[in-house]
């Protein structure tokens, strides 16, 4: 089995496809998906979808780029909304200086609130950074000071100095198709380098596509793809790595249950 720890099946790319879309991931062997909130005003949205599949989770929390859109979603907000038993982690929540969307203030505060209820709640914080290596690493450690938190840096792109950190400070590291692109020589390096129990494989569909699909929409059955660049660029079988990285969700992830009742 394997998991796709980081999906956005409420965006209308996949407008009504979702019965279908379900139905190849379960048969390309993908137990599991989350699907991850960018707006907390959209739950509902991600809750009726998660309502709707047995094996499909989601969490709660507001994108860096949808910041300055949702300043006002504090930690006490965030932590009450993880009461409903779908809803598995926190996020996606941090820094994204590529596009700039939001004032990178409002980025920072909101990555702190989030932080907070990962740490009130014990649930995963899943969080993107991108071209922020530097102060996602200072905000971690400052954060890590105040009291442990699990998270995961979702669809990796940064340096082997942030992945490496943030390993020692007790976090994942998620991989999407970017792993599979004939310039990931970078990227791949840094993927073999980490510790094997603190890899996590993932989509982000509908965006970036495994090479074999470029060009396509993403989905979740197309995490076999990273899954088998993963197992080919750390030298293990495609079995053990599926094994790893289904293992390392669990531990991180906690409150899906490893077991559950025939899909619908």
């Amino acid at each position: 089995m394997l998991v796709d720890s980081h999906c956005h099946l409420d965006f209308p790319d996949f407008g009504n496809d979702l019965d279908a879309l379900v139905a190849r991931a379960r048969a390309a062997g993908i137990g599991r998906m989350v699907t991850i909130s960018t707006r907390v005003a959209r739950l509902d949205g991600l809750l009726a979808i998660a309502e709707r599949y047995p094996d499909v989770f989601c969490t709660v929390g507001t994108h860096p780029h949808h910041a300055a859109e949702e300043p006002d979603v504090t930690t006490a907000d965030l932590v009450a909304r993880t009461r409903h038993p779908k809803v598995v982690g926190i996020g996606e929540a941090g820094l994204d200086y590529h596009y700039d969307c939001s004032p990178r203030d409002a980025q920072e505060a909101g990555f702190r609130r989030h932080i907070a209820a990962a740490r009130e709640t014990g649930l995963p914080l899943v969080i993107h950074t991108r071209e922020a290596d530097e102060d996602t690493t200072r905000i971690l450690e400052e954060e890590m000071g105040k009291g442990a938190f699990p998270a995961v840096l979702h669809c990796y792109t940064g340096g082997r100095a942030l992945a490496l950190r943030a390993v020692e400070l007790g976090l994942y590291v998620g991989f999407t198709g970017i792993v599979t692109f004939k310039k990931s020589d970078d990227l791949r390096a840094i993927a073999a380098a980490l510790p094997a129990d603190r890899i996590l494989v993932e989509t982000d569909a509908p965006y970036l596509a495994p090479g074999k699909f470029r060009g396509k929409r993403n989905e979740p059955a197309y995490v076999v793809e990273v899954a088998k660049s993963l197992a080919e660029t750390r030298g293990v079988s495609f079995d053990e790595l599926a094994r790893q990285t289904t293992e390392n969700f669990h531990r991180l992830f906690s409150r899906v249950p490893r077991r559950i009742s025939a899909a619908a």
